[in-house]
């Protein structure tokens, strides 16, 4: 890859980031009360800062979500940047408004900072002082969605089939969500564990407690089902991937009277599962076990997103080059925490995410120190110097 930086210092005072401050936008884009499937103009104020760097961008409405697609160059490397302009719904108590963008004592607060409008400030301010050295070798494209706060149908999802279909698909993927615990700097995500919810409902036949010979009891067999569900060792894990694991999240039999026995029982469930199972595969293990213990059941499965796993290579090794330049540190590759869009980029190219500090995502007065959006930015700028420039 070339362009690499010098060394240490030459990132952390590298003069060109000083006229390229992520702030000003990520400002403009918390300001914007995007609460999916909400966009409150925060897309449109992205493009017109990308066109004005030279981006060609395309609006690419599905349903009710927006998305937008925008690159400059046309050749390769081909690296692109996913994030999201949507946030989760802010709550109440906040200090500071959710959507004002305040900076107070070196921090800014805002529904979105870390989640994820600061993560794509930071790249386009990165972008922005790329270019401004001159044309790269290759291209840079951002692909960016209105819903993966939501549902995440109609958003990169079908971005991406449109990219496949326009010739746009890169050479390699940046992610910006949140993925360092406590340090920015710490952890590059190469991975993310799969996520299945079910629902399970058990019929039997409804009666008098003091004949339980003339019912069948569903909640009995649903509970002896869950015992063993539960009881199940799933996986050891491997080099990647933690265990997976299962977790009952709640049980209902909606049942007011003390001397009835239900006709139905009802549980929900989730597992979060590693790369050594499938959907599919999980689908198939609980019907089985289910059906050792009741004669009548309907189960429901959804699978969120199956685990995926990009195997280190040139463009993460890069990125971490770049992290370590910027940071001093040395991030560890993770495939910890929850899905993201990450997902359905890995069925394209490599895929790698990297953003802010996570601890405040999602939550009351959700922020950033000012000092990591510009170190973020530094990093997606020297990622890009070593890859495109």
């Amino acid at each position: 890859m070339a362009g690499q930086l010098s060394g240490r210092g030459e990132a952390r005072n590298h003069p060109r980031m000083a006229a390229h401050d992520p702030l000003p936008l990520a400002q403009a884009l918390i300001g914007c009360a995007s609460v999916t499937p909400a966009d409150a103009g925060a897309q449109a104020i992205l493009a017109a800062e990308l066109q004005r760097l030279g981006f060609r961008t395309t609006h690419l409405p599905f349903g009710a979500t927006q998305n937008l697609f925008a690159r400059i160059g046309t050749a390769a490397p081909h690296i692109c940047f996913a994030g999201h302009t949507d946030v989760v719904p802010p709550g109440t108590a906040w200090q500071h408004g959710p959507f004002a963008a305040e900076v107070a004592d070196g921090v800014l607060y805002g529904r979105g900072a870390c989640d994820m409008k600061g993560a794509v400030a930071a790249f386009v301010a990165a972008a922005a002082s790329v270019l401004a050295d001159g044309v790269p070798r290759g291209s840079i494209s951002l692909l960016i969605t209105g819903d993966e706060e939501g549902p995440a149908t109609d958003g990169t999802v079908r971005v991406l089939q449109w990219m496949a279909e326009h010739g746009e698909i890169p050479d390699f993927c940046l992610v910006g969500e949140p993925t360092n615990p406590a340090t920015l700097g710490e952890a590059i995500k190469l991975g993310r564990r799969g996520s299945l919810n079910a629902t399970i409902t058990v019929h039997g036949t409804q009666g008098h407690v003091a004949y339980p010979h003339r019912a069948d009891n569903p909640v009995h067999r649903l509970v002896a089902a869950l015992a063993e569900l539960c009881a199940a060792r799933l996986d050891n894990g491997n080099d990647w991937f933690e265990p997976s694991g299962l977790q009952v999240t709640s049980i209902d039999v909606g049942n007011p009277a003390s001397n009835v026995i239900s006709a139905d029982a009802t549980a929900h469930l989730n597992i979060r599962f590693n790369n050594l199972h499938t959907g599919e595969t999980l689908h198939a293990w609980l019907h089985e076990v289910l059906a050792r213990h009741a004669a009548k059941f309907d189960l429901s499965v959804a699978v969120g997103g199956e685990a995926f796993m990009t195997q280190p290579g040139d463009f993460s090794r890069a990125l971490a080059a770049s992290v370590t330049a910027v940071t001093g540190l040395t991030p560890k590759f993770d495939t910890g925490g929850g899905t993201s869009d990450a997902r359905f980029i890995a069925k394209y190219c490599p895929v790698a995410e990297f953003g802010l500090v996570g601890a405040s995502m999602h939550k009351v007065d959700e922020c950033v120190p000012v000092g990591d959006l510009r170190q973020l930015a530094a990093v997606y700028a020297d990622l890009l110097r070593r890859v495109v420039a």
